[in-house]
């Protein structure tokens, strides 16, 4: 059950595809916010979320949104204080689903402080963090220094399919940990905007 007095935090699966490490690494990060104990914390999958590319006729930034899929993510988003984005490094930016859910939005995401974890092989999704800062940014959000990159991350699987376990090393962890404390340092501030 949500607690009242706390920001609520949204984790957001970015990869879609199947086979995907994505999922294991979102539900790690969403376990280890649970224990920072700052937030309510709620896992979103873009997977089971399932927008189709952006097809509303109108601006998102009027809010004239003439889907019901549309309309349940506006909520989903609206609702939140604060994300983290679990994205993957498609091409040296980040990936398609990612893009896309942040897109069928304006008003939704503003003000709001966002931390990004990326994963991917030798640079560790590197470039799909600094390619998501410019278009947070567009949208009024704070996109957070305090990221968290995971180079190497089949290494920290273990398991099968999208069942597998993330185990993060300490130095993982402590990131981790450095980027949601920076989450709840800003979270209460931002909200100010909003309520103002």
């Amino acid at each position: 059950m949500a607690d009242p007095d706390k920001p609520t935090l949204h984790v957001i699966a970015g990869s879609t595809r199947p086979g995907r490490a994505g999922i294991a690494v979102a539900r790690w990060i969403a376990e280890h916010a649970e224990k920072h104990d700052a937030f309510t914390v709620e896992l979103v999958d873009l997977a089971e979320v399932a927008l189709p590319l952006f097809d509303e006729p109108h601006h998102p930034r009027l809010r004239r949104y003439t889907h019901e899929h549309t309309e349940r993510w506006s909520a989903t988003v609206e609702r939140a204080d604060a994300f983290v984005f679990v994205v993957p490094e498609y091409n040296h930016g980040v990936n398609a689903a990612t893009k896309n859910a942040i897109d069928y939005l304006v008003h939704e995401w503003a003000h709001k402080p966002a931390g990004l974890v990326s994963y991917g092989g030798v640079a560790g999704g590197t470039r799909a963090v600094q390619s998501l800062k410019p278009t947070l940014s567009a949208l009024k959000m704070l996109p957070l220094t305090e990221s968290v990159i995971i180079p190497f991350v089949t290494a920290f699987l273990d398991g099968e399919g999208e069942s597998r376990r993330f185990t993060p090393n300490s130095e993982i962890e402590t990131g981790a940990t450095t980027m949601l404390d920076a989450l709840a340092r800003t979270s209460p501030v931002l909200r100010g905007l909003r309520d103002g």
